[in-house]
């Protein structure tokens, strides 16, 4: 049978079109996405498609889109067989990573694709980009099941793990990366997945979204000379729950008393505080070096080679479940859905929430 896919228009420059007065790209009816693409009725592949009532740029993508992407993959999830997501580049990877949260026991595939062009430029990206996302999405195993059941990103020449992947350009067509996980397909000529990468689920529970989010979280970003006022005014933000700090090198920072003395009195107050790295590659490994050892004993949790965009995300989802601070403590150093590497944890399901 011929596999049904959903393809959900949320905006982006994928589905824009150039004002002529202005010169400005604005959103067009969806229709004319796919009055520019005829190449998709080529496909062996029933498509469905949906859209925002609003597209948006996706600078403007906050948690309430997510959670209608999120509904829409709810209330299709038995009619399709797969769903392709068209979002701006901007905070693809937000989304990616939320959605892998919120997508619990997620057994089938959402693909987000978007472009550097719009779709009607003559050297557009988004053309191959949608029709290689929706093959993707159709894609079947010798079983007959899906091969791909997880959150991915499609962009240029590869599939990326959603919660693993960053935009690291803005002007090149192969503009994310995945840095600490490897790519689970490569496209060329064909489509080849490295099979060993995709995920699997462990169990026959059922498919669910957890819709709640908790935005109470934040980023620190270190930087030499930063100052004590600047750190605990933050550290005090009101109703603060969750910071992600992104530390130097292999999770370093400074030494200095005030510094630690800040760390140990945010987390005595409750607040979760989670080391990433500001390296592209790599993980925070906070005993390695004397500047790391200081931040690890004054109770900040690591966040392993977690991107950024996971991390606070994974605050968001996990706060957003109910969880207590020490809950959200075990959960951060523990992979939900490969969103970090820890021996034998990636491939489990989604931990019960209540």
């Amino acid at each position: 049978m011929r596999p049904s896919i959903m393809i959900i228009y949320t905006g982006g420059t994928i589905g824009m079109i150039e004002n002529p007065e202005t010169g400005a790209l604005e959103p067009f009816d969806f229709d004319h996405l796919l009055e520019n693409v005829p190449k998709l009725r080529l496909l062996d592949i029933d498509i469905q498609t949906m859209e925002f009532e609003n597209p948006i740029d996706s600078s403007s993508m906050t948690p309430s889109h997510w959670q209608e992407i999120a509904k829409a993959v709810e209330e299709n999830y038995d009619k399709c067989d797969g769903f392709v997501i068209l979002h701006g580049t901007d905070t693809m990877a937000y989304t990616a990573s939320a959605l892998s949260f919120m997508l619990e026991n997620l057994d089938k595939p959402v693909i987000i694709t978007g472009s550097q062009l719009p779709i009607g430029d003559v050297r557009t990206d988004g053309e191959e980009n949608l029709i290689t996302a929706l093959q993707v999405a159709g894609a079947r195993d010798a079983d007959g099941r899906p091969m791909v059941r997880e959150v991915a990103i499609l962009f240029e020449d590869f599939l990326l793990r959603g919660n693993r992947s960053t935009k690291h350009s803005s002007d090149n067509f192969a503009a994310f990366s995945s840095n600490n996980y490897p790519p689970l397909a490569e496209i060329g000529l064909g489509i080849h997945f490295n099979t060993d990468q995709l995920r699997r689920l462990h169990t026959e529970e059922p498919f669910k979204v957890n819709y709640g989010i908790d935005t109470n979280v934040m980023y620190i970003d270190l930087f030499p000379g930063i100052q004590e006022g600047v750190v605990r005014h933050l550290f005090s933000t009101p109703g603060i729950r969750g910071i992600v700090m992104k530390t130097f090198g292999a999770g370093n920072g400074p030494n200095d008393p005030w510094f630690i003395d800040a760390l140990r009195e945010a987390v005595a107050n409750g607040i979760v505080v989670v080391n990433i790295s500001q390296c592209s590659n790599g993980s925070v490994m906070p005993e390695r070096y004397t500047a790391g050892l200081g931040i690890s004993k004054s109770g900040v949790i690591s966040g392993g080679d977690m991107t950024s965009e996971a991390a606070i995300t994974k605050l968001m989802h996990l706060f957003g479940c109910g969880m207590s601070a020490e809950e959200v403590k075990n959960d951060m150093r523990r992979s939900i859905c490969g969103e970090m590497t820890v021996a034998d944890i990636s491939a489990q399901t989604h931990l019960p929430f209540s």
